[in-house]
């Protein structure tokens, strides 16, 4: 059990938990900001959570769910106050909806992480701040400490499970609901260069080609809320081809960009495209939620190949873009 100490304090109206790890502090930095590796702790074990937003970043949000073992969902939200890389996070913490707004007649927190190093490995310092002591009774009294305990005391197994953790470098994804996919990849660079490999055309000519033996025709960036983009691919010295065409819908560089995304001329509803930057030790962690209309699209779109089509894209990426 990694929690060394809970101390609760009434005058401050503040419940601290103090725990110790292992390994470095970048581990377990990481473990936080991976969406992948904080749902498998962040509920209790009866109450695994699903993280479909997580952005580390000030200003950001991270919106997640925790299902029951009779399929019962309790929902909640983070807003990011304060991050700074690798040592801290501020966030403001509380309830929510099945839609993800703030639940009016529940209390929300203010939650601040502390990273640090010790002789041992690292220690998490993690304080709640309380807007009153009934509100600090209220949700002891629901079993607050107790779930914080339990889902901390999953952290070592996540911490020490390098392989797989090495092994998620390239890109993966995961089915979060019927309509939600989310697309992973550690990318050897830095968020700004991330950033700015999407967002530039010459760039992005270079390193999202498309399959084999085709080249980037078309590539118009939208870099304001409100503005379309169109990315057209046709095969070297022929006439085939396809384009993708959207609208940027947010745009908070160089952590977070919200498009829409459909294939020109083809019928149906266009996905929602949700891109989060993140630095961790390896480099930058790029995270792809993409919603679509149904279930069935979401499958005939995954069939298609696409994570590994991504994977090539980002290799090229690293490669020719980021390498040079």
């Amino acid at each position: 059990m990694p929690i060394t100490s809970v101390t609760k304090d009434p005058e401050k109206v503040t419940l601290t938990v103090v725990a110790d790890f292992a390994v470095p502090v970048t581990r377990l930095w990481d473990a936080y900001v991976d969406p992948r590796q904080i749902e498998k702790f962040w509920g209790p074990p009866q109450w695994p959570a699903t993280f479909t937003r997580h952005d580390v970043a000030p200003g950001g949000r991270s919106d997640y769910y925790m299902t029951g073992p009779d399929g019962e969902e309790s929902h909640g939200y983070w807003k990011f106050l304060t991050v700074t890389d690798g040592e801290s996070f501020e966030v403001e913490d509380g309830f929510a909806t099945n839609d993800g707004e703030p639940k009016t007649d529940m209390p929300s927190m203010r939650m601040t992480f502390s990273f640090e190093a010790t002789p041992q490995g690292s220690r998490l310092t993690t304080i709640t701040y309380f807007n009153s002591a009934e509100e600090l009774e209220k949700l002891l009294a629901m079993g607050m400490q107790e779930g914080m305990t339990a889902a901390m005391g999953q952290i070592d197994d996540i911490l020490a499970d390098l392989t797989s953790y090495a092994a998620s470098l390239a890109t993966s994804h995961q089915l979060l609901s019927d309509t939600k996919v989310r697309i992973s990849r550690i990318i050897r660079g830095s968020v700004e260069q991330i950033w700015k490999a999407h967002h530039e055309p010459a760039l992005l000519r270079r390193w999202l080609k498309g399959p084999d033996g085709w080249e980037m025709s078309d590539c118009q960036v939208a870099t304001t809320p409100g503005e379309h983009y169109r990315y057209a691919w046709r095969q070297e010295g022929g006439n085939a081809g396809f384009a993708l065409i959207g609208e940027l819908l947010a745009a908070e560089p160089p952590y977070r960009a919200v498009t829409t995304e459909s294939m020109e001329g083809a019928p149906g509803p266009a996905t929602l495209n949700e891109l989060t930057l993140a630095p961790v030790s390896e480099g930058t962690l790029l995270t792809f939620v993409i919603t679509y209309d149904n279930a069935e699209m979401r499958d005939m779109i995954l069939d298609t190949g696409m994570v590994s089509g991504m994977e090539a894209s980002y290799a090229r990426l690293e490669s020719e873009v980021l390498g040079s």
